[in-house]
This record gives C-alpha cells, sequence and structure tokens, in this order.
C-alpha cells in the first residue's frame, strides 16, 4: 500500500516526525510517593519543551491497580504517532531484571529505531557519584550507623546481584560505619542484622539511621522499613537503637525521602538522556 494511493489517503497516516520522541519508563508507585515524579516531569519539561514526552510504567501489578500503560503499549502510541526514534529513559537505580525486560520490549518494533538510555547506577563511576549525593545523609560515626535500604531481588540468577554486592564492597570501604541490605536479595538484611548483634555494634552506636536508596521511598520503605510490624524499624529497635529515616516536605506534606527528592540525581538522569538523544541523532 503507498502511502499517497486511494486507500492510504483514506486511511490518513500520520505524517513522519523529525525527532525523536521521548519514553520515561518508571517502575510505577501505588502510594502517595508517586507525588515524586511530578519533579522530574517539570524538570524534563523545562529541559525538553520540543520533544513530545511520554510515559511507560514497568510493574505489572501497579499497571492493573492504577490503568497505565506498559513499555509495549507506550512504544505502539509512539509508532502510530509518526515517529520512527524513540529514546526510552528509565528511573529504575539498578540495571536488572526489569531493564533486561525493557530491552526485549524495545526489540519488538522494527520499525522504530529504539535507544534505550542507561539507570542510575549502571557505571561504576555512576554509582560513586550517587554514593557522594547520599552521604549527605549520613550520621558521623560519633552519632550513629548507617543503613542503605537497597531494593534488591530475589533471583539468584540476575547478573544485577553483582553490582548489588560490588556497591556493598564499595561502601563498606569508604565509610566506617555504614552497612548495606536489599529488601529483597543480597546483602541480606537478616544477615546483616545477625552482624549488628555478633559485632555488639550496640554497644558502640545508639542510633540507626535507614537511608533508603530507591528512586521512590513507597511502600518499601512505609512498611519493610519503617513499617510498625516485622520491620527494620522494629527489628532494630528490638535490639536497643532508636531508628529515624529521612523525610522531606513536598506541597504540604511530608515524604521519605527517596532518591527522586535529590536535585543532584534528577540530573544525574538528566545527564544519561542528554547522552542517549545526542546519540539518537548520529544514529
Amino acid at each position: 500500500m503507498h502511502q499517497h494511493g486511494y486507500i492510504g489517503r483514506k486511511m490518513r497516516l500520520p505524517k513522519l516526525q523529525d525527532k525523536p520522541a521521548i519514553i520515561v519508563a518508571a517502575f510505577g508507585s501505588s502510594s502517595r510517593a508517586k507525588a515524586a515524579l511530578d519533579i522530574f516531569k517539570e524538570k524534563l519539561g523545562q529541559h525538553y519543551a520540543d520533544y513530545e514526552i511520554f510515559w511507560a510504567y514497568t510493574s505489572e501489578i501497579i499497571r492493573k491497580k492504577m490503568g497505565i500503560p506498559s513499555l509495549q503499549e507506550t512504544l505502539a502510541k509512539v509508532e502510530a504517532a509518526g515517529y520512527r526514534k524513540v529514546v526510552v529513559q528509565p528511573l529504575h537505580v539498578f540495571p536488572g531484571t526489569e531493564y533486561q525486560q525493557m530491552a526485549e520490549t524495545c526489540e519488538y518494533f522494527p520499525g522504530l529505531r529504539v535507544f534505550l538510555s542507561e539507570t542510575l547506577l549502571h557505571r561504576w563511576d555512576f554509582i560513586k557519584e550517587t554514593l557522594g549525593v547520599v552521604e549527605a545523609e549520613f550520621l558521623p560515626p560519633e552519632e550513629g550507623l548507617n543503613l542503605l535500604a537497597l531494593h534488591g531481588t530475589p533471583l539468584t540468577s540476575d547478573p544485577v546481584n553483582i553490582v548489588y554486592l560490588g556497591l556493598e564492597r564499595l561502601v563498606a570501604d569508604f565509610y566506617v560505619n555504614v552497612l548495606t541490605a536489599s529488601v529483597e536479595g543480597v546483602p541480606d538484611p537478616d544477615a546483616v542484622m545477625a552482624r549488628i548483634r555478633r559485632d555488639h555494634w550496640i554497644g558502640k552506636y545508639n542510633k540507626v539511621k535507614i537511608i533508603p536508596m530507591m528512586y521512590l521511598a513507597g511502600l518499601h520503605a512505609e512498611e519493610d522499613l519503617m513499617g510498625p510490624d516485622q520491620s527494620w524499624r522494629t527489628t532494630l529497635e528490638t535490639m536497643g537503637f532508636t531508628v529515624e529515616c529521612p523525610k522531606v516536605q513536598y506541597e504540604g506534606r511530608e515524604y521519605f525521602k527517596g532518591l527522586a527528592y535529590y536535585p543532584e540525581i534528577t540530573a544525574f538522569i538528566m545527564d544519561r538522556l542528554a547522552r542517549t538523544l545526542s546519540l539518537a541523532r548520529y544514529y
């Protein structure tokens, strides 16, 4: 079928777009923590007002709850709008299973040249940059112990486990009073709690600060980290520690401070997007 033929004219095929589209791919959230996405949306609109911006969400559970589109649905929408190039920028912290699934999904659209950008902690230099930002939250050794809270993965076969364990090693080498644990997988939170007991750190420190290394500190922070039942907080309080978690005020409400609330983290993700858009211009 020729687009200028009889059938093509009747179908009113969209005009091909010159610029690539931008898709922001987030895990999503069903809690009030999703308000933090507005920060990135505002910054994105300021920097890329002349680009069309789409959103996609990678959590199937949250998509069903919220009625929001998947990456596959959004790519189809972009293609139908006449785009032939698109940059997908994930808001994921680690390049884990969901990132690999995004890469596979991008291959389903042979009519689109899809450029999948990098996650926040895609490179070791990125990890050190991010730690340099988050360390401003750390309690000094004379005040207490810090516990970095990662998301983690339950899959032992997931290659991203090497990043989680590598981050744990970096943190241990850089800081004398910072531990690392994941909500799922490694570093194992039960093992970290056992180490705190075994090494008698309650005698050395009286306070623990749990710092989420998650883009949105939503239900994991509200329930697994600081919840009232069987959380990291209750376990540590049973040992005798005073426990706190950084919070932030946003539009008159208080939230646990995920990475989305650090301006430097937003700038890092914008850098990932800018680099990938520059590649899209040449390929």
